[in-house]
């Protein structure tokens, strides 16, 4: 068999990568010196580990041309080897480094490989799903945590994407490997240099996440939000915009006044919208927004769950519905923020709790999880299907009525009042089709998992667990829910969810395709 992907200039590439990784993880070492409650050895540590490690992996290839397919391969090496570093600090945190003790107090999960690497996993895809007992700074220093919430805004936007912005050698086929990443099914091109794109992107993005910690921090200042320190403003800043929800406090955004929560809804909302859109409407362009329809889609869907939960939340079950304030049932202002902001957190796939969804009536958590498979818009953070699909596919059923009432008709399927190729539709339908396929799959083996080590878990625990793993979500209901971790859980069923977690954040299908044959020899 010959092989006709060269595979050594992807992996070299991937070096390229690995060896700059060094450099963000010089922020939580700073963070542990300022604070001096450990990790400085930790993060020291993996900063050399990374930087030898791709430079070994750089003098492995020389890729001067990169196809698409060593495009795809360079992506999801690039995310599994900065998983796999990514998870040093936390191992290294729990069973301390040569000569130097361990920062994580006894209690920490994450001396345990599989959880580190299900954590870090879950962080660079922006997923939150955690394994984490304790959410606290008795467990874990300032640094470690600070990790988790830096993993996720790196991966936000991509660690690609980023490495094309910053990195001249990878401007050389930097449009294979946008498109290998991006999140949606497709990356606009704003500019004429794909590099100036990239950096266009991430240039929006590290703006409104400024903004938001600037805005927290200064609720904190002005007595609003009493908790919110600038460690807090900085770790939330970082983890909304990448729709990630990591927190490091254990009741997530629970633990802050009404006030954070409202001010913490748009930004969700924002990063859920294509950033290509937002860049424009940044640049002069505030029209493109609302001609975008796709983005109408987006703003209509999220409307729509806000009110239903809203209406569900208010009315109330004989049992009542509480926050830490008080009820919610019959209070209108409590049952609009908390419907609004867990609408916008789970379809935006952000994942941040405002309260214990978990322990609401069915009809509301049935809502929520129907929410998770919605997704933001292509070209945002968000994870899950995307509005663009579910808006293509709506289309095309609308479109199949047409044609079945009038056979001789000739009707395309139009976005944005633009024909759409008919591959595309195809395509569109293939990828919901192998995604809902994996999610059936996922959730057969998790269930045959927990009966294995003989531990009970609803229907609703299984299936949202998967969905929301997949789907880059985080927390499902139950015992996974919010406040809950997926620690418990078998670590087979943990490797299983780190690879689902891997394949919804690229998209399924480029990964898959390296498993096909086709791939390596045609």
């Amino acid at each position: 068999m010959t092989v006709r992907v060269q595979w050594r200039d992807s992996v070299a590439l991937v070096g390229t990568v690995v060896k700059w990784l060094s450099v963000p993880l010089l922020a939580p070492l700073a963070v542990g010196l300022y604070y001096g409650d450990g990790g400085v050895a930790a993060f020291a540590a993996t900063v050399v580990v990374a930087f030898a490690a791709g430079a070994v992996l750089e003098r492995v290839g020389d890729p001067t041309d990169l196809g698409s397919r060593e495009g795809f391969l360079m992506v999801a090496l690039t995310w599994l080897a900065a998983s796999v570093v990514g998870a040093l600090p936390y191992l290294f945190a729990a069973h301390g480094v040569p000569g130097v003790a361990a920062a994580s107090a006894p209690g920490s999960t994450l001396g345990n490989p599989v959880n580190a690497l299900f954590e870090t996993m879950s962080g660079f895809t922006t997923t939150g799903a955690t394994v984490m007992g304790d959410i606290s700074f008795d467990t874990h220093s300032h640094a470690v945590l600070l990790w988790r919430q830096l993993t996720q805004w790196l991966g936000g936007m991509g660690i690609v994407v980023l490495a094309v912005a910053i990195l001249p050698e990878l401007s050389v086929g930097g449009a294979q490997l946008m498109d290998a990443e991006a999140p949606g099914p497709s990356i606009e091109k704003l500019t004429p240099r794909i590099a100036e794109t990239a950096r266009a992107l991430w240039l929006a993005y590290a703006g409104i996440t400024l903004l938001e910690i600037l805005l927290l921090y200064g609720l904190h200042r002005t007595g609003y939000a009493p908790n919110m320190g600038l460690y807090n403003a900085v770790a939330h800043g970082l983890t909304t915009m990448a729709t990630g929800g990591f927190s490091p406090e254990a009741r997530s955004i629970e633990a802050f006044s009404g006030v954070v929560q409202w001010v913490v809804v748009p930004f969700m909302l924002a990063a859920g919208t294509n950033f290509a859109l937002i860049w424009q409407a940044l640049t002069g362009d505030a029209d493109a927004l609302f001609e975008d329809s796709e983005f109408r889609f987006y703003v209509g869907v999220v409307g729509a769950v806000t009110a239903l939960l809203a209406g569900l939340l208010f009315t109330g079950p004989a049992l009542g519905l509480r926050d830490a304030v008080g009820p919610i049932a019959g209070n209108l202002e409590a049952s609009l923020r908390h419907a609004a902001f867990q609408a916008a957190s789970i379809v935006t796939t952000t994942g941040y709790a405002s309260v214990d969804f978990a322990q609401w009536n069915g009809a509301s958590q049935y809502v929520l999880f129907v929410a998770i498979f919605l997704g933001g818009s292509a070209g945002s953070t968000g994870g899950a299907v995307k509005m663009v699909r579910w808006l293509v596919i709506l289309k095309s059923l609308k479109r199949e009525l047409f044609v079945t009432i009038h056979p001789s008709a000739v009707e395309p399927v139009r976005l944005g009042g633009r024909a759409l190729d008919e591959q595309a539709v195809r395509g569109i339908y293939a990828f919901t089709a192998v995604y809902f396929a994996l999610f059936v799959a996922g959730t057969v083996f998790v269930a045959v998992d927990a009966t294995r080590i003989e531990e009970s878990l609803t229907a609703l625990e299984v299936m949202s667990a998967v969905a929301a793993t997949l789907g880059n979500v985080g927390p499902g209901f139950g015992l996974v829910g919010p406040m809950g971790s997926y620690a418990f859980l078998p670590e087979t069923t943990k490797l299983l969810l780190v690879g689902l977690m891997w394949v919804g954040r690229l998209e399924v299908l480029p990964v898959l395709v390296l498993l096909t044959r086709a791939y390596w020899t045609s």
